[in-house]
């Protein structure tokens, strides 16, 4: 009993050593965007604005705790549900060192990707200071009315979503159903074995949304998006309708509220749990849309279920007054061009026959 106990810790040492080598280039692009950002910060004189402090408390509860207990959960559930005579064979494979060390590695990266998180944050909250305000919602207000045959797009929305339980729906989905689909993918993703030959190409998707989005962009074209649209260009009239929709009467937004938390951040200058104002492009539908590309590869039906979701979030951050339309059309755009190009050039080394062991292979299929 033992000698069995020891042989099942040395593999699973062995099996998670390998995974976190396997995740090297991850680890060293976290690096590199952490290093990166903090010296910007410091470069100009921000460097006590650094965020990394703010995610402890809720990514290590999220990632090392509540989805490590739910998937616990949903695993012995399928167990009890799907197995009877082999159901004690299917717990010995639950339990086996190989599993573990997926999910233990990737509970590490996740760990990782708090740093990363943080990063994010702290260059996030200074760009409109770099940049010397927020520059383009005007452009891209009316760029949005041109492609809307002369009306802004919030307003077809509104006349489309009229029913205050529908909005509620709208509301709930984009702040919460959203999130957990986005990280709860990326929790399965690091941490099943089923999903070890994308695990590297969608993190790294992951992290590009972030940056590229997120950052890049957003700082080329600084904006603040419709609902801060009056108080970034002094015209309050435009948007107005779409404030009053979602801050009064029977149904009022966690959006709006939330909207106002972070303008409150933002006019102190201080710094809070996703902090920082930026709209074009979305992050939002982006990292939906990195979903919906990676769903569509493995089946193309349920590919289309997802974009049709994409569409849905595309529409209601235009309804709930955080994004112009066009920076979800950005998003869908770009990411679809970062995802083939980052499947091109990852995809061969990823069928090379030395990339992925016979018996990952075998849990994936």
């Amino acid at each position: 009993m033992a000698r069995k106990a020891r042989q099942w810790c040395a593999e699973l040492v062995s099996s998670t050593g390998k995974r976190l080598f396997s995740d090297r280039w991850l680890y060293l692009a976290i690096a590199c965007y952490c290093v990166a950002g903090a010296t910007v910060l410091i470069i100009f004189g921000r460097g006590n604005e650094m965020a990394y402090g703010l995610y402890f408390d809720q990514w290590t509860y999220l990632f090392l705790f509540f989805m490590p207990v739910m998937a616990i959960i949903l695993d012995w559930a399928w167990i009890v549900v799907r197995f009877n005579e082999q159901r004690s064979i299917a717990i010995l494979k639950t339990l086996s060192p190989h599993r573990l060390a997926h999910m233990l590695s990737g509970m590490a990266l996740l760990m990782g990707l708090m740093f990363f998180q943080g990063t994010f944050t702290s260059i996030k909250n200074v760009l409109p200071d770099l940049r010397g305000g927020f520059l383009y919602d005007r452009w891209l207000a009316d760029i949005d009315m041109w492609l809307s045959f002369g009306t802004d797009p919030w307003v077809h929305l509104a006349g489309l979503f009229k029913n205050d339980v529908v909005r509620a729906a709208i509301d709930t989905n984009y702040g919460r159903v959203w999130f957990v689909l986005c990280f709860g993918g990326l929790f399965y993703v690091a941490t099943s074995p089923r999903a070890a030959d994308l695990r590297v190409r969608y993190v790294s998707m992951f992290m590009l949304v972030w940056v590229v989005c997120g950052n890049i962009l957003a700082g080329l074209f600084i904006s603040a998006g419709p609902v801060f649209y009056g108080a970034v260009t002094g015209d309050k009239g435009r948007f107005a309708g779409l404030s009053d929709m979602l801050s009064s009467g029977e149904w009022a937004s966690n959006a709006a509220m939330f909207q106002r938390y972070l303008w409150s951040l933002h006019e102190s200058g201080a710094t809070g749990l996703g902090s920082g104002i930026s709209a074009f492009p979305s992050v939002h539908v982006g990292l939906i849309t990195l979903n919906a590309l990676f769903i569509k590869d493995i089946s193309p039906k349920a590919g289309a279920v997802a974009f049709a979701y994409v569409a849905f979030v595309m529409a209601s951050s235009v309804f709930l007054g955080w994004h112009y339309a066009v920076d979800g059309y950005a998003s869908l755009l770009v990411v679809g061009l970062m995802h083939y190009a980052l499947k091109r050039l990852l995809s061969p080394a990823q069928r090379a026959p030395s990339a992925i062991s016979p018996h990952v292979a075998t849990a994936s299929a």
